[in-house]
């Protein structure tokens, strides 16, 4: 049977219906799935060596032959060797495979065999264990660059690479070419067969380069030229209309001037209010940098306009917290304000329900509570999330369908996210920056500290809470042996016996040390992520009151309840933690009128985790820092918890492609200016591909 991109993968030899399960895990259930599947490493398997010459602890390839029959033992229970001599010119080594019984009837004496694996032992001791073997006229996986994939259950990369060899030599020159010929030329891009053949299986370095250029620019692309057709069809959609009342009646409400870059935002703000289309807006800004008062004149101008604004965030604590500080200020305008979280119940929730359908109500702050059936607007017209990676679009998309039209749409995130960045992980949101904190606000002054200098720390706590502050400690895993909350990728490679022994804080047992130990006289309180919501709002109101002199916690804290008197935050293991993540933690303290402390504890020698961590101590500024978290360790800390519903790269990594990233970008740019919907005719498979990329999100394009 002729393979096509289309044939199923249970037509391929060697899979029946328990291996086709496998593959459909990877979502591989089609030639074209295999072919686009890409390899997440390489293993070079090109150097060859006799046996007298193969260096030790480097993996060969080795011409040998089967001196004489393998040996078969079974030594115990679940545990077989089989033993063979193998020679060539130079001497002879002893090749042992575990629990590979069949290598003794596969292994036949006096055939020649590739072996490819570590030589190790000297003279006539040599050996090898495990090596790979392919008879020498029908080798497939030795002597070449061969491609490392993601793998499940049931899958073995010989399998997945057996197969996708079959696929690229048959259907390779099917794939379709979805750029066109002039874009390719003046971007020196391959052609798509090229791309896909030697992405999986490269002739050289060089050409696995160009194949990978290509596949980058590609992906890239696709989610450009994406992302600018959600974005035009959402300007094409009728939005809320609003009038703009004079700005200064806003302004006249504050007990405070804002700043230029809160000014420029509103104006921005109102642009998009009045422009008869949805606003779909990204405001985004470090800790204390005022995005709040901005989501008070977006709630203001839908009460000037007689519609409703619902202002949604990730738990009751900071529900709670947008109530005290919104309510006061906006019911000097008229504006009636309402609190709805999980903890309103009854009467008071039935009164709430009804206020909002009878439209009593023109702004209601709430957690996920406000999804509930029971919410009903009477004439819904703003829609604002805060923190808006703890969210997922399917949750802002619930909020906006109650109302009757199209809402308007205000986003907020306290985590600086270079904008290159933003623009992808947020879609087709336009992007505003708050740049400048208010006035009189006092830097974190923030010091890089040794394992050495514990007690001075601790004294240090002691000193502070004497004159009546606070301070956090933050741990990087909850109990001790257990893995770490952070998302770093290349910590993960580490093998979890050896991360368990690594000096990770755990805030359970720490906590309790500090307690009996270091603070027996202070109020020390536990937070973590997995105690219950309830527990965890107990704690950190009593912190927010005052009960607690200190809070030992883990990142659960990263967006939390303002805490104005907390002075001083310790992060331990440091080095385990992103720029960004500690530049979040770091903006738990800062917010009241005291000088405020973050010590970065770290036991690490290694210099460069050391250098990155004085990053902090040298600037209290977001967007830098990410910038040079961006540089040093990718997009893992921004793209860890972002919201959900983005098209997923297969192979674009935004970091070490953010070169070719901008390049796709102005490319997709300059053609959507040529042809804006992609309608010409030889755009048709270009608009193809973005169509299948979005659709998998349940993004669908008119």
């Amino acid at each position: 049977m002729a393979l096509t991109v289309k044939t199923g993968v249970e037509a391929l030899p060697g899979v029946g219906p328990a291996r086709a399960r496998s593959l459909a895990r990877l979502g591989l259930t089609t030639v074209g799935d295999l072919l686009r599947y890409y390899p997440r490493d390489y293993e070079d398997r090109r150097k060859s060596a006799s046996i007298a010459s193969a260096p030790a602890d480097v993996p060969v390839c080795l011409t040998l032959m089967v001196a004489e029959p393998p040996r078969l033992s079974r030594i115990r229970k679940g545990l077989e060797l089989v033993r063979v001599r193998l020679v060539d010119d130079t001497g002879s080594l002893t090749a042992t495979f575990f629990n590979q019984a069949y290598l003794k009837d596969v292994l036949r004496t006096g055939e020649t065999y590739v072996c490819f694996g570590k030589v190790e032992g000297e003279g006539a001791r040599r050996q090898m264990t495990n090596p790979v073997c392919e008879r020498a006229d029908k080798v497939r996986f030795t002597g070449r660059i061969l491609p490392v994939y993601r793998l499940t259950h049931g899958v073995s990369n010989n399998l997945l690479a057996g197969l996708t060899l079959r696929c690229v030599e048959d259907c390779a020159a099917q794939v379709e070419e979805s750029l066109p010929q002039e874009l390719r030329q003046a971007h020196q891009l391959a052609e798509a067969e090229f791309a896909v053949r030697n992405v999986h299986f490269p002739a050289d370095e060089n050409a696995l380069a160009v194949a990978r250029r290509r596949l980058i620019f590609e992906e890239l692309f696709y989610l450009t030229c994406g992302m600018a057709l959600l974005r035009t069809r959402r300007d094409k959609a009728a939005g809320f209309t609003f009038r703009l009342p004079p700005e200064k009646s806003f302004l006249d409400l504050l007990p405070f001037a804002l700043t230029g870059a809160q000014r420029r935002v509103m104006r921005e703000m109102a642009a998009d209010l009045t422009s008869g289309s949805p606003m779909n807006r990204l405001v985004q800004g470090d800790v204390g940098s005022g995005k709040t008062m901005l989501a008070a004149y977006g709630a203001w101008l839908a009460a000037q306009n007689e519609y409703q604004c619902a202002l949604m965030a990730p738990t009751e604590l900071l529900a709670e917290q947008h109530y005290r500080s919104l309510s006061p200020l906006l019911e000097r305008a008229g504006l009636r304000v309402g609190l709805l979280t999980g903890a309103v119940k009854g009467k008071a929730r039935k009164q709430l329900y009804a206020a909002l359908e009878s439209g009593e109500l023109d702004l209601v702050i709430g957690t996920h509570a406000l999804l509930s059936e029971g919410v009903t607007f009477a004439n819904l017209g703003l829609v604002v999330t805060d923190e808006q990676h703890r969210f997922g679009v399917g949750q802002r998309a619930a909020l906006s369908a109650k109302a009757a039209g199209q809402p308007h749409v205000l986003v907020m995130s306290a985590t600086p996210i270079p904008r290159t960045l933003a623009l992808i992980i947020y879609g087709d949101l336009d992007v505003s920056v708050v740049d400048e904190l208010p006035p009189g606000r006092s830097p974190v002054e923030t010091y890089v500290v040794g394992e050495d200098k514990r007690q001075r720390m601790y004294n240090f706590v002691r000193k502070l809470v004497g004159e009546g502050r606070q301070a956090y400690i933050v741990c990087p895993a909850v109990e001790e042996k257990e893995d770490p909350e952070m998302d770093r990728e290349d910590f993960w490679n580490i093998t979890k016996p050896y991360r368990q022994e690594l000096d990770l804080k755990a805030a359970v047992t720490y906590a309790e040390a500090l307690r009996t130990q270091a603070f027996p006289d202070l109020r020390v309180g536990l937070v973590h992520g997995k105690m219950k919501s309830k527990e965890k709002d107990a704690v950190m109101t009593a912190f927010a009151a005052g009960k607690l002199d200190v809070l030992v916690s883990t990142t659960v804290i990263e967006v939390g309840v303002d805490v104005p008197n907390a002075a001083l935050m310790i992060v331990e293991n440091a080095d385990r933690f992103g720029l960004s993540q500690l530049h979040q933690l770091r903006g738990r303290v800062g917010r009241g009128k005291h000088q405020s402390y973050c010590v970065l504890v770290t036991s690490t020698h290694n210099q460069d985790s050391r250098e990155r961590l004085r990053v902090l101590a040298k600037t209290n500024d977001g967007f830098q820092i990410a910038e040079e978290d961006l540089r040093l360790r990718g997009p893992g800390d921004f793209f860890g918890s972002r919201q959900h519903g983005l098209p997923q790269m297969g192979i674009a990594d935004l970091a070490g492609d953010m070169r070719v990233l901008k390049e796709a970008q102005t490319a997709a740019e300059e053609l959507l200016q040529a042809d804006p919907g992609l309608k010409q005719p030889e755009h048709a498979p270009l608009l193809h591909r973005v169509k299948k990329l979005f659709a998998e999100q349940g993004d669908v394009f008119n």
